[in-house]
């Protein structure tokens, strides 16, 4: 059976709440055959992820790690 990929989007970006260090911004890049689809980025004031989807520069806002995931698998799989 193969890994889910919607798991590993998950894994990484519970990483990201999980980070202990408020001074650095979470961050982490997304690729599909070494092309960069998106970048996330984690604020931990306001508890949400901001997904830029690249290259058109879009910006989406998540309060919630399973729509953020979504998101991201679904960028990742067009």
């Amino acid at each position: 059976m193969e890994k889910s990929q919607l798991a590993g989007i998950i894994s990484r970006l519970e990483a990201m709440v999980a980070e202990d260090n408020p001074a650095q911004e979470q961050q982490r890049r997304f690729e599909k055959n070494g092309q960069e689809r998106g970048v996330v980025t984690y604020d931990k004031e306001s508890a949400t992820f901001i997904l830029e989807e690249l290259p058109d520069k879009q910006r989406f806002e998540f309060d919630n790690v399973d729509l953020a995931a979504i998101e991201i698998y679904e960028l990742l799989n067009d």
